[in-house]
């Protein structure tokens, strides 16, 4: 399954080291973060480099204030504020976008005409049923939408439990999944490379051989 997943082959996920290192060693959810981690970074650089927008606007946070506890500023990975897109035609392709992503989550009329852009969550994908992220990422799709940012989950990889993805839906998160054929409503790489104007696919395919040789050698130090 992974072998047929570009994302994993590109990082040599789909190699034997990584099942051997499930096995006998630790570190495994740490692999799986850092990968993660790296990706959102190079999305936010995506943002930026594309929309012209500065870091701060590339991102976007919120605080929470319960009762009875310190407040807390909670993040997601990126942000696209139309009123900070200076390119014309650019952000006339975004809007137009955003019109049909809107319509794919089942967000039409004067809610969609109010938006003020949109927020994204970026994942290298699912290996678990995590109901404490869930809950985590519900709660931020509510409060996105009440600063006019519809959530956008973006996953560089196809993989994603069908009743997750199915929960998200039903908190209208608009679901980019990383298969590299798609359209940009249901594809991470079709939405970056005719939305945002950047080949992220052949980032990864460019860089493949590198990036996959620093991934397995931190599975061959796991297994030492």
């Amino acid at each position: 399954m992974y072998r047929e997943d570009e994302f994993y082959s590109w990082f040599g996920l789909d190699s034997p080291l990584v099942y051997a290192a499930h096995k006998a060693a630790g570190g495994m959810t740490s692999v799986y973060r850092q990968i993660g981690l790296g990706c959102q970074h190079v999305f936010q650089h995506v943002l930026q480099d594309t929309l012209g927008l500065s870091p701060a606007d590339a991102t976007w946070s919120y605080t929470v204030r319960p009762r009875g506890a310190k407040p807390r500023t909670l993040a997601l990975d990126g942000r696209i504020p139309l009123e900070q897109v200076a390119d014309a035609a650019m952000l006339r392709r975004v809007k137009s976008w955003l019109c049909e992503a809107s319509e794919s989550v089942d967000l039409k009329g004067r809610s969609a005409d109010t938006l003020q852009g949109c927020v994204f969550e970026v994942r290298q994908g699912y290996q678990s049923n995590d109901a404490k992220r869930q809950n985590a990422d519900v709660a931020n799709a509510a409060n996105a939408f009440a600063h006019r940012y519809p959530p956008v989950m973006l996953l560089l990889s196809i993989q994603i439990p069908d009743n997750l993805a199915e929960r998200y839906a039903r908190a209208h998160w608009l679901i980019l999944r990383g298969a590299v054929a798609g359209t940009t409503v249901d594809s991470t790489y079709a939405f970056c490379r005719d939305v945002l104007g950047y080949d992220l696919a052949g980032f990864f395919r460019r860089n493949a051989t590198a990036i996959r040789t620093e991934t397995l050698a931190v599975f061959e130090e796991l297994l030492r």
